[in-house]
């Protein structure tokens, strides 16, 4: 089955939602980066965020990037989202290995660490993009996007993401929600989403029970008789290029153009999202340089 992203909103319009699965895409990440369990499960978290938040833009072009920097033996986890929702990202230290939490649980939240912020950057195709930041909570990831939305745009949300990771380390499921209420929601609306969210437990047990994005956000949003607004296939999807690459290198400027060429006499340039290594010659450096040049 498809990774997907699934919209809805409950017939009285007070609360919105949205829920993804993300097995493939977090796989696919695990086999490029060769992430450890823990890793899997922080990436494939952060990467199913950016997801959602991505696919809440409105501009066809925009995106939404996090950057998660909590102290821990991770380093600094990334993920990107176009507005489709099509995830990429890469965590700086996928080796890490800590014992679990509790029998079948990955200590994520030690692995990313508290001691720092999550950072929001939105590219809405302004002269200068959005960002926002937040310390934070607990490094679980879910809480700290929940707090960053009541601190930096106040708008209460409630949000919930996992990743199971098989024996042999494969990605048995993923997936996750957000729900958020809208202005002139009633009390009541608050005490059934919460009593909702509890009766569903954890994400990866629901999806393990054979729910699918759709079915988490019926779950969630029972009660207010959801309907579905959006049902779409989304996957781990990389935009490096050759042509992007190659602009990135004069972007160097020419004096370190000039300086790769006399003491490498070529370039590797290895992409992070994906981890597809560009090649350059020596002759189409100095060819490079020649055109900079000109200019």
């Amino acid at each position: 089955m498809a990774d997907e992203l699934v919209r809805m909103i409950t017939k009285d319009g007070y609360v919105k939602g949205m829920a993804i699965t993300g097995r493939k895409l977090t796989e696919r990440a695990r086999q490029i980066h060769k992430t450890l369990p823990v890793a899997t499960a922080a990436l494939g978290r952060t990467l199913m965020a950016a997801s959602l938040m991505g696919s809440m833009l409105k501009e066809r072009e925009g995106s939404v990037t996090l950057r998660i920097k909590g102290g821990g033996p991770l380093g600094v986890i990334t993920a990107v989202a176009d507005s489709e929702g099509n995830p990429r990202g890469y965590v700086q230290n996928g080796h890490v290995e800590l014992p679990l939490k509790a029998p079948g649980k990955l200590d994520v939240g030690t692995a990313v660490g508290r001691d720092g912020f999550l950072t929001v950057i939105k590219d809405m195709g302004l002269r200068e993009p959005y960002v926002g930041s937040v310390a934070l909570v607990s490094g679980e990831i879910a809480e700290d996007i929940t707090a960053y939305f009541a601190q930096s745009e106040q708008i209460p949300t409630a949000c919930a993401l996992g990743v199971l990771v098989d024996r042999d380390q494969s990605v048995a499921c993923a997936g996750g929600y957000l729900v958020q209420l809208l202005p002139g929601a009633p009390a009541e609306i608050v005490d059934r989403l919460e009593t909702a969210v509890a009766a569903l437990g954890p994400v990866t047990t629901a999806l393990s029970d054979g729910l699918d994005a759709a079915g988490l956000l019926q779950k969630v949003l029972a009660g207010g008789e959801p309907e579905l607004l959006e049902r779409t296939a989304i996957t781990y999807r990389c935009q490096c290029s050759r042509e992007r690459v190659t602009r990135a290198l004069i972007s160097m400027g020419k004096k370190e153009m000039g300086d790769l060429i006399r003491e490498q006499g070529g370039a590797e340039l290895t992409c992070q999202f994906c981890d597809r290594v560009y090649h350059f010659t020596k002759e189409e450096l100095e060819r490079l340089l020649q055109n900079a040049t000109k200019e």
